[in-house]
């Protein structure tokens, strides 16, 4: 299973980025999907999860700025990010819970930078 992350960058405090993460290769069902987030001299983190059913899990430090989606169609997993916080800056891991036993993948990793 491949997992293509997109979407990150610089932005001022205040602003926005939309995530994006493609999963490829899977013959079977991808259920739970999400990013987790490694700042500077931390661990990785979750950031959010959405199940195939549409439930939703969020970080608190997150609530109310962050949106997760799914299209489960296209095997793509959304991260919406309002009111983006210099601490918010961090590697963006998209991973995708795969089969039965639900094995985890991880795509590669994209940087999103918060200037104040």
């Amino acid at each position: 299973v491949q997992l293509q992350a997109s979407g990150g960058g610089l932005v001022q405090a205040g602003g926005s980025l939309r995530l994006s993460c493609a999963a490829s290769g899977s013959r079977f069902r991808i259920s739970a999907m999400g990013w987790y987030r490694r700042a500077p001299g931390e661990q990785r983190d979750l950031v959010a999860a959405v199940t195939s059913g549409g439930r939703t899990d969020y970080a608190d430090s997150v609530k109310g700025r962050f949106t997760i989606s799914r299209d489960n169609a296209k095997n793509t997993v959304y991260l919406q990010m309002n009111s983006l916080k210099p601490k918010d800056t961090a590697v963006y891991y998209c991973a995708a819970e795969v089969g039965a036993i639900a094995t985890k993948y991880w795509g590669q990793g994209t940087l999103v930078t918060v200037s104040s």
